[in-house]
This record gives structure tokens, sequence and C-alpha cells, in this order.
């Protein structure tokens, strides 16, 4: 029992690690809209959308909801913390419509969240019931942002082209969903099991579009407009 629940830990730490790499993923685009004092054509949706993500995988760690998933809280609270770095950035280079854009759409997440953190200490009195519903929720966001990358493995297939799929981030979206599978496996936790294995699937099917396209790259083609439009789909790939 102590030799599992060591494992575990380590698994979790591992992670943490992993994780948090993929957080670190949009640094470069951040770097360039503040050089540049202006979002230009990126977009603040997967940032936003992370933060909600974020709070509800907090919020699902915390003892008295997933007893035992301190490392859940540490990653995620870290990446909630980053993400709305992310976000501040945007606001402040941002037009005033992507301004009241971004307003609407945090003031109404900090509302979800009330509702949903109101309802479930209140009405749900086990952490049972508590784990079953955040941990639903959960799965439905992580689901739902899986749809970036598949965006960008579209674009792949169309051009047969890598160049706006990195390799790196990929590749760390597959061993970060591999990682928590393991994570879930040790401790048999469906809420964290379904979300990463699908986000594994999702990231083994990057690295073989990445191997059955890479040949065939244009390295040298230097459209500037269309790495902008498709920088959004890459970075937001999966989150544990």
């Amino acid at each position: 029992m102590t030799d599992a629940h060591t494992a575990r830990t380590i698994v979790g730490i591992i992670g943490n690690v992993i994780s948090f790499g993929l957080f670190c993923s949009p640094v470069p685009t951040m770097i360039k809209i503040w050089k540049m004092k202006s979002v230009s054509e990126f977009k603040p949706d997967p940032y936003v959308a992370t933060v909600l993500n974020c709070m509800m995988w907090t919020f699902y760690g915390l003892p008295f909801v997933h007893p035992d998933s301190l490392l859940v809280v540490t990653i995620n609270g870290t990446g909630l913390v980053m993400e709305l770095v992310y976000v501040t950035i945007f606001f402040i280079f941002a037009t005033s419509a992507i301004r009241r854009k971004i307003t609407i759409a945090m003031v109404m997440e900090l509302i979800f969240m009330a509702v949903v953190i109101f309802c479930t200490l209140y009405f749900l009195h086990t952490t049972k019931q508590r784990s079953m519903l955040i941990g639903i929720m959960c799965i439905v966001f992580n689901v739902i942002m899986y749809a970036s990358p598949l965006t960008v493995m579209r674009l792949v297939i169309k051009t047969k082209s890598v160049k706006y799929m990195p390799f790196f981030l990929s590749l760390a979206s597959f061993m970060n969903g591999v990682v928590w599978v393991i994570y879930a496996c040790l401790k048999f936790d469906p809420y964290i099991l379904i979300p990463n294995g699908l986000g594994s699937l999702s990231g083994l099917a990057q690295l073989i579009l990445y191997a059955t396209y890479y040949k065939t790259t244009n390295w040298n083609d230097g459209d500037g407009d269309k790495e902008k439009r498709f920088t959004n789909a890459e970075i937001e790939l999966d989150r544990a």
C-alpha cells in the first residue's frame, strides 16, 4: 500500500513537471505581444478557457472534494496563476473591444465557479458525491479543449506540412497524458483517467502525423500571417 502511494506521488511529481512545461508554452507568444505592444491577430480565447479549466481542476483536487489529490491542486493552481498573467498581458495590449470581451468572459467564469462551489458544498455532503459532480464537469471542459489540437491536425493533413505543429509540444502533450493516466491508475480515478487518456491519444495522433508529413514539409515557406493565425490553436493542447 505504501509502495503504491509512493509510486503515485513520484508519478504525480513527474506529471507536475511536464504539465508546467505545457503551461509555459505560451511564453514566446506573450513575449512577442509585449515587444509589439499589440495582440495583433492573436486571440485570448485559449487562455480565458484554460483559466476556467484550471479553476475546476484545482477545486476538484481540494481535500473536501477529492481527498489525496494534492499534486492535482499544485499544478493546476500554478497553471491558474500563469494563465491569469497571460490574460492580463492580453488585456493590457488589446483593443477596447477585446478588453470588453475578456472582461465579460472572466466575470461569467467567476459567477459560474461561485455557483458550482456553492452548490457542491451546500447540496452534496460526501466527497464521493462531490468528486463525481466536479469530475464529470472537468472531463467535459477537457474534451471541449481538445478542439484546439484538432484544428492544427486538420491543417497538417490539408497542407501536408507540420510547420505549424511543433514537435516538442506534441511530444510533451503525449507524455503529459501518459503520465497522468498512470497516476490515475495507481489509485483509480476515472475523472483524471478519461480526459488524460483522450489527451494521450491526441498527442499520439499528432506524433504520427508529424512522422507522416515531416518529409513533405516546406520549412522555408515564410507565411508569417498563417503562422499567426494558427499559433493559438497550438499552444493549449491539453491539461491535467
